[in-house]
């Protein structure tokens, strides 16, 4: 995907204090020395899609939307199961993706594939601007204290986690049970911040790029249903359809038999049915995101035309250097001029042919220089006219794009509004 918003200076990987992330990736190819065990296999597929839950119904469902209510010992559990996955605290993740939602692919999203699709998927992780948590943004959680604890200590999980693995398995389960299995997870899950903004279908029409997508879906155990997600965020079920696999939600409803969690909530039927893009309903997001891209397209076809401009008139200047130098005599007719007028008694005979063939010299290059200022001056004209074309063009288009995009502001909006109405009318 071609990269259309310009990230800001501070937007960028932080390559030394990465170098253990991108590290632990080649420990899993230890295991060439200690061998990999049918016990290390199943331990790391348990431990993949144990803590994809809680990342999925956890960090994501019930720290950042707070789609259903659990007690406060079940939260905490939560929070830990999906601090072992070695994504940070809870707290972190919950706070930076309720950013995502508020700025959803715009410049101030953190991690809109638009900035670069490898920025969306992971790099966005790796940088120092984002590794501080925003307690302002998640201050429905950052009252307990316990919480706020685990998310300062987000080591604690992984490392408890790692231990139990060997343990269980010995080195193969440290190697394939935990750090694999880890590996898989931390890259499933960032699927849904790339590949779900670009590879898939769009049901509802919202304003950013989401998709849903079955295969997706599939290894995150239900996120893949990403465009329903942002169109109803509120709800504890992505698969708004029996047959959008949502194994998440699943485990989440026998729960609620159980009076572990309650009050789960689900899109209502008038909501499912609205706003299909296949009805014809406006989709601003593909919209503004095709905007953004033709004004990134434009601007670079703009500022190569003008440079490919400059250059020719660059290269008419310098043949107007090379014709001016033509137009001087040469050092022999100068030194022969010099000659005659310092010694009074020389042959003017032998003066008068240098003079003669410096002049007539003289006289041609002044004339080539003359054509060549006239091609400098024509070349420099129409490079004004082009510029002012450029810039009205340039003025126009911007003006358009900047009616869209304040359109486009209102109707996201005004969804929102409509959302917080859907929202507390169930909650009701």
């Amino acid at each position: 995907m071609s990269q259309s918003m310009v990230r800001p200076p501070d937007e960028r990987v932080a390559w030394k204090t990465s170098i253990p992330f991108i590290a632990l990736h080649f420990l899993p190819l230890l295991a060439i020395f200690t061998g990999v065990t049918l016990r290390a296999v199943i331990l790391g597929i348990v431990l993949y899609f144990g803590r994809m839950f809680f990342i999925t119904a956890g960090y994501h469902r019930y720290f950042s939307h707070r789609a259903y209510k659990t007690s406060r010992v079940f939260q905490f559990i939560l929070a830990f199961g999906g601090s072992m996955a070695a994504q940070k605290g809870a707290l972190w993740w919950a706070s930076h993706h309720r950013l995502h939602h508020r700025f959803s692919d715009t410049e101030r999203d953190i991690h809109s594939p638009q900035k670069g699709f490898w920025w969306s998927h992971v790099g966005w992780i790796l940088c120092d601007k984002y590794k501080a948590t925003d307690y302002d943004l998640i201050k429905d959680f950052a009252k307990y204290p316990e919480l706020v604890w685990l998310n300062k200590h987000d080591w604690v999980g992984p490392w408890f986690l790692g231990i139990v693995a060997f343990l269980i398995a010995g080195w193969p389960g440290l190697l394939i049970g935990f750090f694999g299995s880890t590996v898989l997870l931390w890259h499933a899950t960032f699927t849904v911040n790339s590949l779900n903004h670009v590879f898939g279908r769009r049901r509802y029409a919202t304003t950013d790029t989401s998709r849903n997508s079955a295969i997706l879906a599939l290894w995150t155990m239900g996120e893949g249903w990403h465009n329903n997600h942002h169109y109803y965020a509120a709800a504890a079920r992505n698969g708004f359809f029996w047959w959008e696999y949502d194994l998440s939600y699943t485990i989440l409803k026998v729960l609620s038999y159980f009076h572990i969690v309650t009050r789960l909530r689900v899109p209502p039927e008038r909501v499912k049915a609205a706003a299909r893009v296949r009805d014809g309903q406006l989709d601003i997001g593909m919209f503004r995101a095709y905007w953004t891209k033709a004004n990134a397209a434009f601007h670079e076809a703009t500022t190569r035309l003008q440079q490919k401009v400059a250059d020719a008139a660059g290269a008419a200047a310098d043949k107007v250097n090379t014709a001016t130098g033509r137009a001087h005599p040469d050092e022999a007719g100068e030194s022969t001029v010099l000659a005659t007028a310092t010694d009074p008694d020389r042959s003017t005979d032998a003066a008068t042919p240098a003079l003669t063939s410096a002049d007539a010299e003289g006289g041609a290059a002044h004339a080539d220089l003359i054509a060549q200022q006239l091609v400098l001056a024509d070349k420099q004209a129409k490079l004004a006219q082009l510029e002012e074309v450029v810039r009205t063009a340039q003025i126009a288009f911007e003006a358009c794009l900047a009616d869209t995009l304040r359109t486009a502001e209102e109707f996201s909006e005004a969804s929102r509004e409509r959302a917080r109405e859907m929202v507390a009318q169930d909650v009701a």
